[in-house]
């Protein structure tokens, strides 16, 4: 090749380049513009609460309340503070997320466990009998029967009957298939038996998995509602999202019906409600959410 058609050639392919990587800090300078403002559209709606929670009772109602709070007052917070149903059901609701997740977690780790080994017996039909119950339900009606008949009508029976989720099985599962079978034979050797196989290898090297599949768990519990408004029957035991409910619905009626006239809106009451049922999941969910996206995308690469 000749010096100028070499020279030719470099040119070519560093013009090449340069558009490359033109074309990617466009694509990241678009992505990260994008995210930022999904970001910001996500965050506004908890700030606005917040501040409209602490805001003066005519500086809401005027709507002067947009981003930040006008005429900060507390108040609200006091009244909601000696209000002993709110943290009577905030109680539980830890009581059903702490307990139930444990739960879920134990009998869905070992489901996925056994369904990992390629030697258990009838394998393919227990996983095709798991994928049946995503596909197809028996409905709402049945289901409210079945556990109606079932007696799930207080803390211990609503813990256990909403004990185990079909996609988090098949999400463990596909994780621990993962792992290499050869370190599972090295630790059976050795003399360990399945548990501490599981609790001691598995459990350890699927910690991303294990996070995530843990907080869909909690979440699910944390935000139950609707089964928990039909079935739990004693007041004392609703969760607080039953218990937020009811809280509003009454405190509407109290509002505009109460001989004095409150020193902070309806809605600011509502929007308290909210702030504190929500602080903590901002508290942890930052701590988390590395393994959350890691036992995402790695537990779902196998089917």
């Amino acid at each position: 090749m000749s010096a100028a058609g070499y020279h030719q050639l470099h040119c070519g392919d560093s013009m090449i380049t340069s558009r490359l990587n033109s074309s990617e800090v466009s694509f990241k300078v678009l992505a990260y513009s994008l995210t930022g403002i999904f970001a910001l559209v996500a965050l506004y709606p908890i700030v606005y609460a917040f501040s409209a929670s602490i805001s003066g009772k005519m500086a809401y109602e005027f709507g002067e309340v947009v981003l930040l709070p006008r005429d900060v007052n507390f108040e609200v917070y006091g009244f909601l503070l000696n209000n002993k149903t709110f943290w009577l059901s905030y109680i539980n609701t830890l009581y059903y997320t702490v307990f139930g997740t444990a739960w879920s977690m134990l009998i869905s780790s070992c489901g996925a466990y056994a369904l990992s080994k390629k030697k258990l017996l009838f394998r393919r039909q227990f996983n095709l009998f798991i994928v049946f119950t995503m596909w197809f339900s028996a409905g709402i009606i049945p289901t409210y029967l079945n556990y109606y008949h079932m007696g799930v009508d207080n803390r211990w029976g609503f813990v256990f009957a909403f004990g185990i989720q079909a996609f988090n099985i098949i999400l463990l599962r596909s994780y621990f298939e993962t792992i290499p079978s050869e370190i599972d034979e090295a630790a059976t050797i050795d003399g360990a038996n399945e548990f501490q196989v599981l609790s001691k290898i598995y459990f350890p090297m699927s910690k991303p998995a294990i996070i995530t599949v843990s907080l869909f768990y909690a979440t699910n519990r944390w935000n139950g509602y609707f089964w928990a408004n039909l079935l739990l029957r004693d007041e004392a035991d609703a969760p607080l999202q039953v218990t937020m409910r009811r809280l509003i619905e009454h405190y509407s009626q109290f509002a505009d019906n109460s001989p004095v006239e409150l020193p902070f809106a309806t809605d600011s009451y509502m929007f308290a409600i909210l702030v504190c049922s929500i602080i903590p999941v901002l508290i942890i969910y930052p701590f988390i959410q590395k393994y959350f996206a890691r036992g995402t995308n790695l537990g779902g690469v196998k089917g």
